[in-house]
């Protein structure tokens, strides 16, 4: 199909969807020398047909500077760009055939740009600029600073510094809290790390190992309960005609902490009713799960949803019609694999999983790393003997009673600054679509506090003892006095609770990133990472001309580049100034 077929298709796609896509004056401009120069006279009245749309137009002006842009064309301004500027509008048809491809058109800029973008990202390609990582310069408590350390790229560090706090933190969500939205929340997470094919996220297969010597602990009490109750029922067969005078052996609950994502919805629920609601899913592959759930889906979302919020999760046993259900749900999630395998496990942002989970993308390798540089050290083993010794300390915190993390006024006037900027950017940038996530981003960041607080507290022995425990400012006098307290006030130090918060930006920036894998639904036009990073890279005053310079470093055309800029400073996340061409960002209350 040739360039004027192409735009033949275009103009009627969007007369039909009534749509301006040229609503500047500068995307008006492009507009005409981009039609112009690929397809001449023969495209005038598919342009006149594209200026109509607006309300501000006018058929002689419209006219004469299409015949302007016959006279005097920019050769670097093509018929992509006038299907860039109508998919990023949300008006769409079929891409060109390769006749199309190998014409003037910009193929990066056809109209599939952004389905381009999306399909280079599900075959793992990252954002033009590199997503941000965290500050490798926090000193986080035993182990995590250790455990970090394991990593041979700053991208590694993050991934095993969320891993653990995932695996730790799935561990004592019986043993501590915070008041949040009016509600208690226990640091239960869902992390998903998405990285291409032999990036590096086989490290995750390690952090398991944090909490495979609790798994075991339980199983071994399970074998035994079991090698019991099958002595107790074959003693009770045996008693024949006597056994109604009997009571019939109960069988013991499967327990366990590590549930296993080669289940069903299902199963899973049942593994963790039999294990008093709590457990920890952590799989290597995410396909693993997404092939067994299957046609269960909405049961696995359904599942995975309550267990975020700590709901109740029941069902009913059809054969025996036995009603099971835990009360509360102390689940977490640690997953990793491919773009390709987000998709199947969370096929749109609407279900709600997308907001509840922590997204980090991990970038391709693209040079040879020496896998002898750590003095032939066995990392399996060393992972073992924390979890071994997390298991050890667990128990002594477990027997000390629960601890509810309560921050300052200040620090909770802070978290709050940040927040609402985040949340007021996002909504200016995507709409409706991430403000789920950043409310739910907050919920997650108290959740690491809980666990970096805890670790912190018990990094020099007794938990009770340390300088940012006390006793529940309820307790009675007379338990004061006889030393029996059960509830705890749990503090976090201002390194540690400014740690945690830088990690939300990093983390925003992540999830906007795989949102571009999914299905778009309330907007056709979406933020995305490379953008934030264009905007963040700006200095607070700067000009037109360094903006574009920026963005053609960074790999992005300068009329997409143009276009961000007008939609920035017409949604308020950049301000033009007095001197025409300048610009500056607002003050943010965070």
């Amino acid at each position: 199909m040739d360039s004027l077929s192409s735009l033949h298709l275009l103009t009627e796609a969007v007369r039909s969807a009534g749509t301006d896509i040229a609503p500047t004056y500068l995307e008006y401009i492009q507009v005409a020398f981009a039609i112009a120069n690929d397809c001449g006279e023969a495209g005038r009245d598919d342009f006149l047909t594209l200026c109509s749309l607006s309300s501000k137009y006018d058929r002689k002006a419209a006219g004469k500077l299409f015949s302007n842009a016959l006279k005097n064309g920019h050769d670097n301004v093509h018929i992509g760009t006038v299907f860039h500027l109508a998919e990023l509008r949300g008006v769409k048809i079929n891409a060109p055939s390769d006749d199309t491809r190998n014409s003037k058109v910009h193929s990066s800029s056809l109209p599939s740009h952004t389905h381009a973008r999306e399909d280079e990202s599900l075959a793992g390609n990252a954002p033009l600029s590199p997503l941000p990582t965290f500050d490798e310069h926090v000193h986080w408590p035993y182990p995590l600073e250790d455990i970090v350390k394991c990593g041979t790229s700053p991208a590694q560090h993050d991934i095993l510094l969320l891993g653990s706090v995932i695996t730790l933190g799935a561990a004592i969500g019986r043993n501590v809290r915070c008041a949040y939205g009016g509600k208690m929340i226990s640091p239960c997470l869902q992390g998903f790390i998405v990285a291409p094919p032999a990036a590096g996220k086989g490290v995750l297969s390690l952090v398991r190992l944090l909490a495979e010597p609790i798994h075991d602990e339980i199983r071994t009490k399970v074998a035994e309960s079991m090698e019991c109750y099958h002595r107790e029922k074959a003693r009770y067969d045996a008693l024949g005609k006597e056994r109604r005078k009997a009571e019939i052996p109960v069988m013991p609950p499967n327990k366990m902490f590590l549930i296993s994502g080669n289940n069903t919805g299902t199963g899973i629920l049942q593994n963790l009713i039999d294990s008093g609601g709590t457990g920890l899913i952590c799989e290597s592959e995410a396909d693993t799960i997404s092939s067994a759930i299957g046609s269960e889906h909405g049961h696995w979302s359904d599942t995975m949803r309550k267990a975020f919020d700590h709901d109740r999760l029941s069902y009913n046993r059809r054969t025996d019609r036995e009603y099971r259900e835990t009360k509360k749900t102390y689940l977490s999630v640690l997953l990793s694999g491919t773009p390709a395998q987000v998709k199947p496990l969370i096929p749109t942002t609407e279900n709600g999983l997308f907001s509840r989970q922590i997204f980090y993308y991990m970038p391709a390798i693209n040079h040879w790393q020496n896998q002898f540089d750590r003095n032939d050290n066995n990392l399996e083993e060393t992972f073992t003997a924390w979890g071994t010794e997390w298991k050890d300390r667990l128990k002594s915190i477990t027997l000390k009673g629960l601890f509810t993390l309560r921050l300052t006024d200040g620090q909770k006037e802070e978290f709050n600054r940040i927040f609402s900027a985040l949340f007021d950017r996002s909504g200016l940038a995507n709409g409706s679509e991430m403000s789920s996530s950043v409310a739910r981003l907050g919920i997650n960041i108290c959740r690491i506090m809980e666990v970096i607080a805890l670790l912190r507290a018990s990094e020099q022995g007794d938990i009770a003892s340390s300088p940012y425990v006390s006793p529940d400012r309820n307790t009675a006098p007379d338990n004061l006095k006889d030393d029996i307290i059960s509830l705890w006030d749990l503090t976090i130090n201002p390194e540690d609770f400014h740690a945690v918060l830088s990690l939300t930006e990093g983390l925003y920036r992540h999830a906007t990133h795989i949102l571009s894998f999914l299905p778009a639904t309330e907007v056709s036009s979406r933020g995305n990472a490379d953008r934030d990073a264009l905007v963040e890279s700006m200095e607070r005053c700067f000009t037109r001309t360094a903006f574009l310079q920026k963005a053609e470093e960074m790999g992005i055309k300068a009329e997409t580049a143009a276009t961000w800029l007008w939609r920035l400073q017409k949604n308020g996340l950049i301000e033009s100034t007095k001197s025409k061409g300048n610009y500056r960002k607002p003050d943010r209350k965070g």
